[in-house]
């Protein structure tokens, strides 16, 4: 067999995004990474902080820089030097949240997973439609230079036929962790938080899925502690998934074709983790790895400033159908693992 190699990342510096004015909305720890990764690795700019607590928003402007602080969201929306709005409030309010910005004229970058449901992510694309501006779901996976590697592999036929994609994600986060992943109210849960990775990935390898079979543990309160997740794609190739809130798993991904595989280290869906490119024979033909690793959040805000400077309402890189499918996926997983959160 000649040797394989692995094509470099074609992922643009996020330093070099056209910088726009940013509105946090929610100001928790993702909200911190997400302004951290804007200060440290782009020109955008951080406008202004909305949060419940006007305290909080003001404690959060001051270290980030922010120009405005508001103790609501009906305030940080109407801002109108605010042109995007990053949504980083719990699943469940997702929907009602992005619906707040974009019926203001805001672009928005909405928290994954995108909505609760398939309906309520819907909601918020046809509001965007309308309303004629941009809206992406902030799985910034999709945006590293790694899964540029994982992409153009994909794209020009270097495994062959893709065959079987696995892909992992546990976190020891019940009980102990965060009280919003045990609270059916908030759409808690192992599948919204964790599990949208692995299926996520499996959407992006595989393309679209044809079946869904699941199973899983549920807690006292009503959410998914585990899940395994088997889907078949229409060229009937498959994905062997997994998620849990009740150990670390070594959340590692590997998608496998006809002429090679792709390894990518846990935690595969963050920056650094190194992509190996292997023969069915077991022989290492090559690597990348980005050199720096961690949650590199300014790739998806990048993508976001590109985009919207550009006019567009979508990403290719990550569009409304794709986030659509991940949720759909999700709904049927929740189905046969009997989730339902209040009011659906």
């Amino acid at each position: 067999m000649a040797d394989l190699r692995l094509p470099s990342p074609r992922t643009p510096d996020p330093m070099e995004a056209p910088p726009l004015r940013w509105g946090i909305l929610a100001p928790g720890w993702i909200a911190q990474t997400f302004a951290t990764g804007l200060r440290d690795h782009t020109q955008q700019r951080l406008q202004a902080i909305g949060s419940r607590s006007r305290q909080r928003a003001e404690a959060f402007a001051t270290e980030f820089g922010a120009s405005a602080a508001y103790g609501s969201y009906e305030d940080l929306v109407a801002d109108p030097d605010v042109e995007v709005v990053y949504v980083a409030s719990p699943h469940s309010e997702h929907r009602d949240h992005a619906l707040l910005a974009i019926e203001a004229g805001k672009a928005v970058l909405v928290e994954k997973a995108f909505a609760r449901n398939a309906a309520e992510a819907r909601e918020v694309f046809d509001a965007a439609e309308r309303r004629g501006v941009f809206a992406m779901e902030a799985m910034w996976t999709r945006f590293l230079p790694h899964i540029d590697v994982v992409r153009q592999s994909l794209e020009t036929g270097l495994l062959g036929e893709v065959q079987t994609v696995m892909a992992d994600h546990g976190q020891l986060l019940h009980p102990g962790g965060p009280q919003r992943l045990s609270d059916p109210a908030l759409a808690g849960g192992a599948l919204l938080d964790l599990g949208v990775y692995p299926i996520s990935f499996a959407h992006f390898a595989l393309g679209s899925i044809a079946s869904v079979t699941a199973t899983g543990v549920l807690t006292a309160e009503g959410v998914d502690a585990q899940d395994s997740i088997a889907v078949r794609s229409h060229t009937d190739a498959f994905g062997v998934l997994g998620t849990t809130m009740l150990t670390k798993t070594p959340t590692t991904a590997t998608v496998c074709g006809t002429t090679a595989r792709l390894d990518l280290e846990g935690d595969f869906y963050t920056a650094g983790v190194p992509v190996r490119l292997v023969t069915p024979d077991g022989e290492q033909q090559d690597e990348y790895a980005f050199p720096v690793a961690g949650h590199r959040l300014d790739f998806e805000a990048a993508e976001v400033a590109r985009c919207v400077t550009a006019g567009l309402r979508e990403s290719p890189l990550l569009p409304w159908s794709e986030t659509l499918a991940v949720m759909e996926t999700m709904d049927e997983v929740r189905a046969q693992v009997g989730v339902r959160y209040p009011g659906e």
